[in-house]
């Protein structure tokens, strides 16, 4: 096999066994791996996070396959496209892997993509495949630095430690979706843009998830596979007013189980940076009920405010470079008992991390001010109010109330 020296930035993607994986047998000399060389790297900038590789993308490539040990070893051209019809291996796939093993197809077990890896003279980064689907596959990076190699990182001396780091994070890699992290220690780090009606929600996030789409925010690209989000609930809010350690918020959302999601939020005064808690499944019923919860559940005073219905559209997108990932909403707030009274705003939120390595918290509040610049020019080219801020739903209906105060209720 021609040696590769690592002198420009060069990529591959690495096919074998779904074993490698899984763990349901071990790396051994004889296992078939095929290094499908790329015309170039699919990031910009090395190391990055998240590698998504399309098949479509790929046109015709190089299968090198060959066992582990290098006793064996064969090359044929193929289409890209055609890898992995319907997730399953196509035939010059096939045919490359049972030219190195001698097995018929029906015997070689799941052929999978396992590894993308990349590099330059630094060294190489391997990212392991945490999705696999019939139009392509995600890869995260699994290297927290560089791995020496020698001449030919086709040698495969980097396998093994790749394969027994995956089998280290299994739970973390394997498991659907559970491959994210949160930063800040359950804080929400968010800014709010307060925006006078009338507002197109809908046309406003249509045209940003466009905008990322087409990789006009760089260094980010939608969320793999959860990129457009629409909401629409009622909440139930009350202001905790004490102890003052407490001080804050707690509401009521209703799901469609018929049970509550209960969200706490502690802060005295509106903020970039506030604690939160999420508890899902909460039988409670709005007959007094919700104040029966705050006083003998979390045993806090506080004041009911006006009830609301939130209708939001969401897009999230993630850094390449760093796994963070991001949302931008668009919210339309109106009051049940008087639905003229309304609230437009947009939110730019830290939402997770999608990362193997450790995260990197300051490096997500630095694109979080990125974004927040990028995001301020779409909303003056489009008339709205770019002022960064963080006026919270809380406050929004402490003002109602000023106004009207028949719409409050005191607990406790």
């Amino acid at each position: 096999m021609t040696g590769t020296r690592l002198t420009d930035p060069k990529a591959w993607l690495v096919l074998g066994g779904l074993h490698l994986l899984n763990g349901t047998a071990p790396l051994r000399d004889s296992d078939p791996v095929v290094l499908v060389p790329l015309a170039q790297p699919v990031e910009t900038a090395m190391p990055s996070n998240t590698i998504v590789v399309a098949w479509n993308d790929l046109e015709g490539v190089e299968l090198r396959a060959r066992t582990v040990d290098g006793s064996r070893g064969h090359s044929v051209l193929a289409d890209g496209a055609m890898l992995f019809p319907d997730m399953l291996p196509g035939t010059a796939l096939r045919a490359a892997v049972t030219a190195v093993t001698d097995l018929p197809p029906g015997e070689q077990g799941p052929l999978v993509p396992l590894f993308y890896v990349s590099g330059d003279s630094a060294g190489l980064h391997v990212h392991s495949q945490v999705r696999f689907l019939a139009e392509d596959a995600c890869f995260i990076r699994i290297t927290p630095e560089p791995v020496a190699v020698g001449d030919d990182p086709e040698d495969l001396t980097w396998l093994a430690g790749a394969v027994n780091t995956h089998a280290e994070q299994f739970l973390f890699l394997n498991n659907h979706q559970r491959y994210y992290r949160k930063c800040f220690g359950g804080n929400e780090l968010e800014y709010k843009y307060t925006l006078t009606g009338p507002v197109d929600s809908w046309g406003l996030t249509l045209e940003l998830y466009r905008r990322v789409r087409g990789g006009e925010l760089p260094g980010h690209v939608m969320e793999y596979r959860d990129e457009f989000q629409a909401w629409d609930y009622l909440n139930h809010l009350f202001e905790v007013t004490g102890p003052e350690a407490e001080r804050g918020y707690v509401s009521f959302i209703p799901t469609t189980d018929g049970k509550h999601l209960v969200k706490r939020k502690w802060y005295a005064e509106d903020t970039f940076n506030r604690r939160e808690t999420h508890t899902y499944g909460v039988r409670v019923e709005d007959d007094g009920g919700f104040e029966r919860y705050i006083q003998e559940e979390l045993k806090v005073q506080a004041v009911r405010m006006p009830s609301f219905r939130r209708v939001r559209y969401d897009i999230n997108f993630e850094s390449v470079r760093t796994g963070h990932v991001y949302g931008i909403f668009f919210d339309h707030c109106s009051l049940v008992d008087d639905r003229d009274v309304v609230l437009n705003q947009c939110e730019l939120e830290y939402l997770r991390s999608r990362t193997a390595v450790e995260p990197d918290e300051a490096a997500a509040l630095a694109e979080m001010d990125e974004i927040a610049s990028w995001l301020e020019v779409f909303l003056r080219e489009h008339g709205l109010d770019s002022t960064r801020g963080f006026y919270s739903k809380r406050t929004f209906l402490k003002d109602v109330v000023a106004a009207r105060p028949s719409l409050s209720g005191v607990v406790g």
